[in-house]
């Protein structure tokens, strides 16, 4: 199934129906009276979030949705049928932009949350509604409310627990298929990974969800690269894991370029809870020392692993987990770690 993130779709509630004029017309009753049923209600538009979705992809094939119009009333008091609700299914963690795509609607956080997007046109009121004692023949009736249409956005930031960070070729699609079922795109260029992947890892008996985001480069606040594209995702995050290239000949600039890329995007990515993991220890002579200087930088421990050998992965899983489950405590680890 192919990713996207972001659909734009037209909505349009259902007008309500009109009312009718009608009188009883019966054998031996001279004075029927009037009997003009009411319309109908329009259908809503509705947006659900549910269980088994990760991409806004069916909403590319299909962007137009329109609720069913209310039935107009008929003879003998008889009320028209409601028109149809529409409902749009996507996945949890949903925002409904305005046509702007600025103004947040809605976010659908939870499993099961429905938002009312535009309502359906009430229905308009028979010539029986406005039979009185004064006017006992009325010979009017109201026509339905028009439906609402219009544009908005469906933006896509799945939920997380960690989220994965690092320059192109860092090492965090090989560290995501070595610790889960997900089976990224890996190769030795740059932009190997161009939608974000998801992966269940776990450890010591307990699972979390691990997004693996496509690399960010100087600059991909400002629109350069593809990485500024999907730091929403990493919003939602409860904790970050930046991987920092062992084999790179200048492993702190590598750490501060993507640190400037967080704190110029906003959003609190940079306050969030960070664990700095020097990648590719197995293809580094000098690691004492590269850990040495990294570690200075960020002003916090830094842990070293090397996805392919699998030397170190277990500890930062389990470093992990305890960031974003600070009651779960573990033997094997000397405690939580800080977030720099």
């Amino acid at each position: 199934m192919k990713f996207l993130d972001l659909a734009k779709v037209y909505i349009r509630s259902g007008a309500g129906g009109n009312g009718a004029i009608s009188f009883r017309r019966e054998k031996y009753i001279e004075y029927g009276g009037p009997d003009g049923g009411n319309g109908g209600r329009g259908g809503d538009v509705v947006v659900e979030a549910v269980e088994g979705l990760n991409t806004l992809i069916d909403f590319r094939y299909q962007q137009h949705f329109f609720a069913k119009n209310g039935q107009g009333g008929m003879g003998r008091q008889r009320t028209g049928k409601d028109g149809d609700d529409i409902v749009l299914r996507v996945p949890v963690g949903t925002e409904i932009l305005d046509e702007d795509e600025e103004t947040v609607i809605a976010d659908l956080t939870e499993v099961g949350q429905r938002i009312v997007l535009a309502q359906g046109g009430n229905g308009g009121f028979g010539n029986l509604h406005f039979k009185s004692s004064t006017n006992q023949a009325p010979r009017r009736a109201n026509p339905g409310q028009p439906g609402v249409e219009r544009t908005i956005w469906l933006r896509l930031k799945l939920i997380a627990d960690v989220g994965l960070l690092g320059l192109p070729n860092a090492g965090k699609s090989t560290f995501l298929a070595a610790t889960s079922n997900a089976r990224p795109k890996i190769a030795d260029y740059p932009f190997t990974t161009l939608v974000p992947n998801l992966g269940v890892v776990g450890v010591d008996g307990a699972e979390f969800v691990v997004a693996d985001i496509p690399g960010l480069i100087e600059g991909a606040h400002e629109g350069r690269g593809i990485g500024d594209r999907f730091l929403g995702h990493v919003e939602r995050c409860g904790a970050l894991l930046h991987l920092v290239d062992g084999t790179s000949d200048d492993v702190v600039a590598d750490y501060r370029t993507v640190i400037t890329e967080l704190e110029e995007y906003g959003g609190g990515l940079a306050e969030k809870p960070r664990l700095t993991v020097l990648n590719k220890i197995d293809a580094v002579d000098d690691v004492e020392q590269k850990v040495h200087y990294l570690s200075a930088a960020c002003g916090a421990k830094v842990m070293r692993m090397s996805g392919v050998s699998g030397e170190g992965v277990t500890e930062v899983l389990r470093s992990l987990r305890a960031m974003i489950r600070p009651d779960t405590s573990s033997e094997e680890e000397d405690g939580p770690w800080s977030p720099v």
